[in-house]
C-alpha cells in the first residue's frame, strides 16, 4: 500500500500530551494496519480541520483528535450523514461508546477492542463499495 502523507501530521501528532501521543499513535496503526489487510493500493493521510485524517479512494474519510475540553477521551470521527455510526453502534453495542452518529469514543485509561474497531475502519475505508449492504455487511 501506498501511503500520500502530508508533512502537517507529524507535526500535529508531535503536539499531544506524551500518553495522548501513543493512544492517537495507536489508532494511526490500526488505520494502516487495516488498509494493509484490506489491500487498499493508497490511503491518504491529511489534516482536516486540524485532524488526522485518512482518506481511501472508495472511502468515506475518518478523521481522529483528542481535545484538552475532554482531557480523559479521544475519539474517532466518521462523516456524520453516512450509515457508519448508526451501523457500528447497532453491531457493537457495549463495545464502545459513542457522540451521536458521529463518534467513536475512547477513555484514556481503558483498551481498545481492536478486532472490532478494524472492522469499524474497514467500513470507512470501504464505505462505498458496502454502503448498500444491510449493517455495511459487518
Amino acid at each position: 500500500m501506498k501511503l500520500i502523507t502530508s508533512p502537517e501530521v507529524a507535526s500535529v501528532f508531535s503536539k499531544y500530551p506524551d500518553i495522548v501521543r501513543d493512544k492517537m499513535v495507536n489508532l494511526r496503526r490500526l488505520v494502516l494496519e487495516t488498509a494493509e489487510e484490506i489491500g487498499l493500493p493508497d490511503l491518504e493521510e491529511t489534516l482536516k480541520w486540524g485532524e488526522p485524517s485518512y482518506i481511501a479512494k472508495k472511502g468515506s474519510t475518518l478523521r481522529m483528535d483528542w481535545k484538552s475540553k475532554s482531557p480523559d477521551e479521544y475519539a474517532m470521527y466518521f462523516k456524520c450523514t453516512s450509515k457508519l455510526v448508526p451501523s457500528f453502534r447497532s453491531v457493537f453495542d457495549g463495545f464502545f461508546k459513542f457522540e451521536g452518529n458521529r463518534a467513536i469514543l475512547f477513555q484514556l485509561d481503558e483498551e481498545i477492542p481492536e478486532a472490532e474497531l478494524k472492522n469499524c475502519i474497514k467500513s470507512a475505508l470501504t464505505y462505498h463499495t458496502v454502503k448498500h449492504l444491510p449493517h455495511l455487511g459487518l
